[in-house]
């Protein structure tokens, strides 16, 4: 992708922003006049809101709406795009606030409902092909790392590795496939225990087994002519992406923009290799962990 996939939530802020100063300057209120019906002291609030400087609550849009006279649709018009902007976005800090387990099942439905699942990962193993050993560790980190709320911190990490290790039954789900492409060095970086990575890699062997999933790997030497490694992302049925950051969860529904994921997708997977090919990478992986623990 060419630009940063934070841009994308603060685009779709300005795009609301710019909607709202199109809806007072067609009423030919001046940012003063409109601050001064809405209480405001300032009009620089006005402004930081129309170019996307601050948050857009539901809240804002309705005073835009009824202080600006809009007609119905147009209300409901700009209550949806501001509906779908806040869930493009959530900080990671909203999305823990009730603990790891209620953010894993948040999405349960999600994984319940979808026919084609498309999990590209640069880094580490996608959360559906993940062990229950590597689960835990990984998200021992995730309550550390994003600072998580919680009073009971080793019952919360369980009950969210209970959730994820129910939600990886639903890969045997009829109708739905499941696509996990890899760079190589996710093969090789071991973030855990080395006994953990080592039954990791073995569980991928198994993994691809399943009649509806499908792994790809892309060599370290593949010629790559352009197609870069990205940041991890997911698609799901074609129309929704979705991207985990530093800082928050992105949600990616704007059809053009899915498009370039969906492009950048056929680019990554045309460089992997699966079946037999897949296979060996796994294996020269394991030979190369246990020649380096001594196995």
């Amino acid at each position: 992708m060419s630009s940063s996939p934070s841009s994308s939530a603060q685009a779709a802020r300005e795009a609301l922003g710019a909607n709202l100063r199109d809806l007072r300057q067609r009423r030919d209120l001046s940012g003063r006049e409109f601050a001064r019906r809405a209480g405001w002291r300032s009009s620089s609030i006005v402004s930081e809101i129309e170019l996307g400087r601050r948050t857009i609550t539901t809240r804002h849009v309705e005073l835009w709406c009824r202080l600006c006279a809009a007609d119905p649709n147009e209300v409901r018009r700009l209550l949806a795009e501001q509906s779908a902007m806040a869930r493009m976005w959530i900080p990671y800090a909203d999305l823990n606030r009730g603990g790891l387990a209620a953010a894993q099942k948040s999405i349960r439905q999600l994984y319940e409902e979808l026919a084609v699942a498309q999990s590209y990962q640069p880094k580490v193993i996608a959360g559906m092909a993940q062990t229950e050993s590597y689960t835990r560790a990984a998200l021992t980190g995730v309550l550390t790392e994003q600072r998580v709320d919680t009073t009971e911190p080793e019952a919360d990490v369980e009950a969210a590795v209970a959730e994820r290790m129910s939600r990886q039954k639903l890969l045997s789900r009829a109708g739905a496939r499941w696509f996990f492409l890899i760079e190589e060095p996710v093969l090789w970086y071991r973030p855990y225990d080395w006994r953990l990575h080592r039954e990791q890699l073995r569980h991928l062997l198994e993994l691809r087994r399943r009649p509806n999933v499908f792994l790809g790997i892309i060599p370290v030497g593949a010629d790559r002519r352009g197609a870069h490694p990205e940041e991890a992302f997911d698609i799901t049925d074609g129309t929704l992406v979705t991207v985990e950051l530093v800082s928050g969860y992105l949600s990616v529904t704007r059809p053009e923009e899915v498009a370039l994921y969906r492009a950048t997708w056929d680019r990554l997977w045309a460089l992997a290799v699966t079946g037999p090919a897949a296979v060996a990478l796994i294996r020269a992986a394991l030979e190369r962990l246990d020649r380096h623990t001594g196995v």
